[in-house]
């Protein structure tokens, strides 16, 4: 009898462990401060991973992931919110932040778009020293996030905007160089059945992802 409950407890607590490493979130860090220059964690992935193919090439807008001049780049939306542009200090690559995700809810950690899973892998894990160009809209990351508050991740961006929202409204220091960096024109979004409008722009929802 003892054996079995033994059993049945080993195999109560696997379920949950399971349970909480699938649905879990990662664990919270303090946000660092918004500076002009920043010493951050990057991560890489690409449209073809596994968690990725239901969405293939589309950021959380609903836009192409874009890979050139400037490269799309995901992020917790109250850390660097959607449109912040960023410049990687040892390769000189241009990033926009336009899509998120669940790993990176709550966390310091900017997600780098890589065309395929060669270069995905070669970046893997760095920590560099990003210029930030200009911070994206807090806004237009809120009134896009609330469409989607279903998703725990979701929710936790949402409550740190709201919880540090005067803060994120302030002015913060970017480079110089910012003023000769060019407008970042997105692809046009994929048609959705139910378009989603904040401050004027039309955007189409989705369900979530690692990246989204």
């Amino acid at each position: 009898m003892i054996s079995q409950l033994s059993r049945a407890l080993a195999l109560a607590s696997c379920v949950l462990l399971v349970g909480c490493a699938s649905g879990g979130l990662p664990k919270y860090e303090r946000p660092i401060a918004r500076k002009s220059v920043q010493q951050v964690r990057t991560t890489a992935y690409t449209h073809s991973e596994a968690d990725h193919l239901r969405h293939g090439r589309r950021t959380a807008l609903g836009t192409t992931l874009q890979s050139g001049r400037v490269t799309s780049a995901a992020a917790d939306w109250s850390r660097w919110p959607v449109g912040s542009m960023f410049r990687i200090r040892e390769t000189g690559q241009t990033f926009v932040v336009d899509d998120y995700g669940r790993a990176l809810a709550g966390t310091n950690t900017i997600d780098l778009y890589k065309t395929s899973r060669t270069a995905m892998n070669r970046w893997g894990v760095r920590h560099v020293t990003i210029e930030n160009l200009r911070w994206g809209d807090v806004d237009r990351s809120l009134a896009i996030l609330r469409q989607r508050s279903k998703y725990q991740h979701v929710r936790r961006m949402i409550e740190q905007i709201e919880d540090r929202y005067a803060s994120l409204k302030r002015p913060a220091p970017t480079m110089f160089a910012a003023a000769s960096t060019p407008p970042v024109r997105f692809s046009q979004p994929v048609p959705a059945t139910r378009p989603i409008a904040a401050n004027g722009v039309t955007l189409t929802p989705f369900s979530t992802s690692r990246s989204r």
